[in-house]
């Protein structure tokens, strides 16, 4: 996952800047191609197993899920893809 374009966030806040794509591939059907933020889901958990961004590949309709460290997270979040923080309950 690459940023293209990519966008500065304003007082903690992500906003897309118009042109912004983000470089994604698909394992299933090894389709290479850009995705907006709209195109994005990026959910934060407590851990490494719980930090994924998802996807719906454009050309096969796969639902694409992968891992995003710390440096995918500052890309999707400048760039405007939508985020869920996820709460464990103790």
């Amino acid at each position: 996952m690459t940023g293209v374009n990519g966008a500065t966030g304003v007082n903690g806040y992500a906003r897309e800047l118009p042109g912004t794509v983000f470089k994604a591939a698909c394992p299933d059907c090894r389709g290479s191609f850009e995705l907006t933020a709209a195109a994005l889901r990026l959910a934060i958990g407590g851990s490494r197993r719980t930090t994924f961004y998802s996807f719906t590949c454009p050309d096969c309709g796969a639902s694409v899920r992968k891992p995003a460290g710390e440096r995918i997270v500052q890309l999707l979040t400048g760039g405007g893809v939508r985020t869920l923080r996820l709460h464990s309950t103790v």
